[in-house]
């Protein structure tokens, strides 16, 4: 690409970046404001379609917050556009849902892999080859995790395409086959379930940059089902802390 080339999707040009290899990357473009004002003089970049994005500093270094949007078709954008400007590594900070009875609400999930029960990531290879996750990032967010004092899990995470697959899943038409699979996840341990994780590191991987989520658990299905106590975390600052205080670890002072 022409310096100066306007990425189409994402708005934004290599000069906007200013030379930044991190971005912080939440699914709504309502945080990104709040995530960058955990930034050294952050600035207002780019709005287009469902990607905003500001530049910050985080000890003198850029970094880059920008919104993917929801599920993987626009997460996967996002990462190729963003990888075409330069950057080489990626933070997700999203929310979830708990799968496992000890994976409450406020809970925070470091995501080393994820199933790629979605549909975008089948696009770039082959369902046999993994969604995983660098494993330096993976260990900055859970010693972060870890330095903050907050409950956290390390493993797998579910990725979906419909929200309400997921949800009422009985009212579907394949509803059998969804019900089926996410008790398969659970039996084998799968933490959480959101919507983009599986995209972001297929993505990623082949475009050979580095990739990781964290996540809050907003609360846990299963656990109701169970009857036992359950209340909703919507603390976003939780996993925003962890990202900011992971990126501080890795680039010093």
């Amino acid at each position: 690409m022409t310096n100066g080339e306007r990425m189409y999707h994402i708005g934004l040009t290599k000069e906007d970046i200013e030379g930044a290899k991190y971005a912080i990357l939440p699914g709504d473009p309502a945080r990104v404001s709040k995530i960058a004002a955990y930034l050294e003089n952050p600035k207002g970049l780019y709005i287009s379609r469902e990607y905003t994005s500001y530049l910050g500093s985080i000890n003198g270094q850029k970094v880059l917050v920008m919104s993917t949007g929801m599920g993987g078709p626009s997460t996967a954008i996002a990462v190729e556009e963003l990888s075409l400007i330069g950057i080489e590594n990626l933070i997700r900070v999203g929310t979830s849902g708990g799968m496992q009875l000890d994976v409450e609400a406020g809970d925070i999930v470091v995501a080393s892999s994820a199933i790629r029960q979605e549909g975008t990531s089948k696009e770039y290879v082959p369902i046999e080859f993994p969604a995983v996750a660098d494993i330096d990032l993976v260990n900055a967010l859970r010693n972060a995790a870890n330095e903050l004092g907050m409950k956290n899990h390390t493993g797998v995470v579910h990725c979906k395409d419909s929200f309400y697959g997921q949800h009422s899943p009985e009212r579907m038409p394949v509803g059998y086959e969804l019900q089926q699979k996410w008790q398969a996840w659970i039996k084998a341990g799968a933490l959480c379930s959101e919507m983009e994780t599986a995209s972001l590191y297929t993505v990623a991987s082949c475009l050979r940059m580095k990739a990781a989520a964290v996540l809050l658990v907003i609360w846990n299905q299963e656990r109701e089902v169970a009857g036992l106590p359950q209340e909703k975390c919507l603390d976003v600052d939780r996993e925003i802390k962890v990202a900011i205080k992971a990126l501080q670890n890795i680039i010093g002072g």
